[in-house]
């Protein structure tokens, strides 16, 4: 799936405009997915209230798009809060090529969203293959573009092409540790302690439909880590192709505004 570029970024977390915002390596991937899952939605909202036993019913309802329609007048507008029946539809995606950073900020909190991450503490070979160069080291560790920053606090400092240049020599030793603690007959969970923090890992996640609202509300707010912002950015993709009714209603609603899903 091509990237695609976000409409913004928060001046407190941009790198420059001359830098690109997105890291070439980032995926999201679906796996799988609740198939009609506005009717789903639709299936638990009405057996709330319906006297019959709705699959009985099931030659009738409406359509994806009408279903959609109806979860926002009964559901989601003016901020009802009934979230429940949104919970039924499931989609799990595949996450690639993030900063160990960016999982972690993923996992925190109560997010209701179930994850299995790679570990390191089996295979290395991709940490190996730098030290080879079968791999480039920014395929393996993650480095910020070049630009200007501020932390939390609003400080302001360069990020700068000699220094990037430095960390990328940085994460080449730690490879080259790595490489001859291994070969020193060192076990994967050992010897992964010696990498740089921002290896690149690949996840599973699978959420429903309210706890993936949720998890957009926590890490696409506009003070949110660069890269977890990125990543809702293709998560984004996902949901809207899913749910578009509601992701619709999302983005006129929710989107970037930190109103945590209940």
């Amino acid at each position: 799936m091509p990237l695609i570029t976000p409409e913004s970024t928060p001046e407190s977390q941009a790198p420059a405009a001359s830098a690109s915002a997105w890291d070439r390596f980032f995926r999201v991937e679906v796996l799988s997915q609740t198939p009609n899952p506005q009717q789903v939605i639709y299936a638990a909202m009405h057996q709330d209230y319906a006297e019959a036993f709705v699959w009985d019913e099931r030659d009738r309802f409406p359509d994806e798009t009408k279903a959609g329609q109806l979860i926002i007048k009964h559901l989601l507008a003016g901020n009802r809060g009934h979230y429940g029946p949104l919970e039924h539809p499931q989609i799990t995606l595949n996450c690639g090529y993030f900063p160990h950073s960016t999982m972690q900020q993923m996992r925190t909190h109560r997010v209701g969203v179930s994850f299995d991450v790679q570990s390191f503490r089996y295979t290395g070979k991709r940490i190996l293959d730098v030290v080879s160069g079968e791999r480039d080291v920014e395929e393996v560790f993650y480095l910020r573009p070049v630009g200007s920053y501020s932390d939390r606090q609003g400080k302001r400092y360069d990020y700068t092409e000699a220094q990037r240049q430095q960390d990328r020599e940085w994460c080449l030793e730690g490879c080259r540790r790595y490489r001859e603690r291994i070969e020193q007959g060192f076990s994967e969970e050992h010897a992964r302690g010696l990498i740089p923090f921002d290896v690149r890992q690949h996840w599973v996640l699978s959420a429903n439909t309210r706890s993936l609202m949720h998890l957009l509300d926590l890490r696409w707010k506009g003070d949110a880590q660069l890269e977890a912002q990125q990543l809702c950015e293709l998560i984004w993709v996902h949901f809207q192709a899913w749910v578009p009714e509601i992701a619709e209603w999302y983005a006129a609603n929710r989107m970037k505004k930190a109103r945590l899903a209940p």
